[in-house]
């Protein structure tokens, strides 16, 4: 019925004038009553519905017919791999009429005569690897091979068919997103790879393409990946479901690393605790008042986290009210907390970059005072993340205090400038592609909740205090900090509650206004790249909403296809 009545009430704002309507925004009382209304009636809950997705994707194969009607008859020659059994050869058929010189299918052969057969495959000639029952599109080897010219390795969006031959349940993948890999073995057919890559591996009947990619990027960290974002794979229905691979994929990171890794058969994910040397950890909670907020927050960091080598910096940025003064002082005497003041205007970049110079730690964490531990495991589980050489930036999964997803990682396009992944989805919902439950790559992650190395946080200077004091300064730190050659990593085992809002209120008057545009452009102009595609995305999925719905035929037709 919420929804029935808030679906009315929007129709209805849509006849108003627009000179009105920003008159009526104007008003902090009534638009606060519209969020919250909106947020009760369950609307930010947007999960497009698989009717919805096959309508949308109809409507994508349509828009990009022309790019599957490319011939692989003029390439050069190339090999095939075919994981498994293959039922009733549909395959093998499929790579023959492709044109594929050579093939081994390995549930054929036993080990000996599966690596002899591997060994004879031609060094020369690159190797596509795809599971029985699997089938390529007509165009999928002329893509593959240009994309693999300047690669070590390329691979594709998949889709299925349908027993009448219809293609549905696409994939749109992320560009390469090793963590991704390790938690959901996302990377399980139509891979295109340099033979000689191959050979360096010990292939068995048991072995799966997921295993084997992830095999070859913890030996090879200068490896050459590429995505195409062309659904050119038609997977088969399997009843494993992706357990297998899994499997195989846990087996061998526990091999090449000194990771603990769990499969969580509940959200069919590996979680990884990377191991870390106990360093200090400094965790910056600036505030202004807000005595509760900041009990809330402290108490269950103080009383739930089992990691216990840190120290908390609470930065007073002019607290006036005399409850929160007084507990402050209280604060001030516990030996894990710090109390700094920091009396000039709000600039929650300087106020962090102050609190940061005060700091003893060599892991740094930023947390706003609105949040509150659930998980007590969440900051070993970031720290093992923040020590690793190849990782920048570490967020948290956070959530509203009702549990719907405040933050699983920011994505930069939404809305012009950066949005947050899932946002408003149930706390358990797995998310497209399992990204809410399963720890994975993103460009961006929010400074509410978030760990970096000092060293990465010195090297570019910190946060942005001159041109964003507020809106987007962790966005444009994460950014820079992938710059460094990094990534930054969405931790989905740290859960806690971040009640947003709570203590600043909404940015609706004019002069907030005005500031966060002139921070949105800052934004725009200085990472129109990621904005235009971001590589933790896929650019066939919307930017018009948070909920990873292929774009519609409006976004298709204004602004056409853009690959990776």
């Amino acid at each position: 019925m919420k929804k029935l009545v808030m679906r009315s009430v929007r129709a209805a704002l849509q006849l108003i004038p627009k000179n009105l309507k920003d008159k009526l925004k104007q008003s902090e009382r009534l638009t606060g009553l519209y969020v919250r209304s909106v947020r009760k009636s369950g609307l930010f809950f947007d999960a497009p519905t698989a009717k919805q997705t096959q309508a949308l994707y109809n409507h994508w194969l349509e828009v990009n017919e022309s790019t599957f009607s490319k011939s692989a008859a003029t390439l050069g020659e190339w090999q095939a791999v075919i994981f498994g059994c293959d039922p009733q050869g549909v395959t093998k058929k499929n790579i023959k009429d492709l044109g594929a010189k050579a093939w081994v299918i390995t549930g054929e052969v036993d080990i000996s005569a599966l690596q002899r057969k591997i060994s004879l495959l031609d060094d020369q000639l690159p190797t596509l690897l795809l599971n029985g029952g699997d089938l390529l599109e007509k165009s999928a080897i002329h893509h593959l091979f240009e994309a693999l010219k300047d690669n070590d390795l390329v691979y594709c969006d998949t889709d299925e068919l349908d027993e009448n031959g219809t293609k549905k349940s696409p994939r749109f993948l992320p560009s390469w997103n090793p963590e991704l890999q390790y938690s959901t073995a996302y990377i399980n057919s139509g891979v295109m790879l340099k033979t000689s890559l191959l050979k360096l591996l010990q292939i068995s009947n048991e072995t799966t393409i997921a295993e084997l990619i992830t095999e070859l990027s913890l030996a090879n960290e200068n490896l050459a990946i590429k995505h195409l974002p062309l659904p050119l794979m038609h997977l088969s229905i399997t009843q494993d479901n992706g357990v297998n691979s899994l499997k195989r994929v846990k087996e061998v990171i526990e091999t090449h690393t000194s990771t603990v890794v769990d499969l969580d058969e509940k959200f069919n994910v590996n979680r990884l605790c990377w191991p870390n040397s106990n360093p200090l950890v400094s965790l910056i909670i600036p505030t202004k008042n807000g005595k509760e907020l900041v009990k809330a927050c402290i108490e269950s960091i103080l009383e739930k986290t089992t990691y216990q080598n840190y120290e908390i910096l609470l930065i007073d940025n002019g607290s006036d009210e005399q409850e929160s003064i007084e507990y402050f002082s209280y604060l001030d005497t516990l030996d894990k907390v710090r109390v700094l003041r920091y009396p000039a205007p709000f600039n929650y970049s300087a106020i962090n970059n102050f609190g940061v110079e005060k700091a003893k730690g060599s892991i740094l964490g930023l947390v706003n005072n609105d949040i509150e531990v659930i998980s007590p495991d969440w900051l070993t589980y970031m720290v093992g993340h923040a020590e690793r050489e190849d990782i920048g930036c570490v967020g948290a999964k956070l959530l509203y205090s009702d549990t719907r997803i405040q933050h699983a990682g920011v994505v930069l396009g939404y809305g012009g400038g950066a949005g947050h992944a899932h946002k408003n989805f149930p706390r358990f919902h797995t998310g497209y592609l399992n990204r809410i439950v399963a720890t994975n790559n993103y460009s961006a992650v929010t400074a509410a909740c978030l760990l970096v190395k000092r060293t990465h946080f010195d090297a570019v200077s910190g946060l942005n205090e001159k041109d964003l004091s507020v809106a987007f300064n962790d966005v444009d730190f994460c950014l820079k900090v992938k710059g460094l050659g990094v990534n930054n990593v969405y931790c989905a085992e740290a859960e806690l509650f971040h009640h947003e809002s709570v203590s600043r209120g909404l940015d609706i008057s004019p002069e907030k206004a005005a500031r966060f545009n002139r921070e949105l452009a800052y934004l725009q102009t200085t990472w129109c790249d990621f904005i235009a595609n971001d590589p933790a995305y896929n650019p066939n999925l919307t930017l018009k909403r948070e909920n990873f719905s292929i774009k519609s035929a409006v976004e298709l037709k204004s602004i056409g296809r853009r690959h990776n």
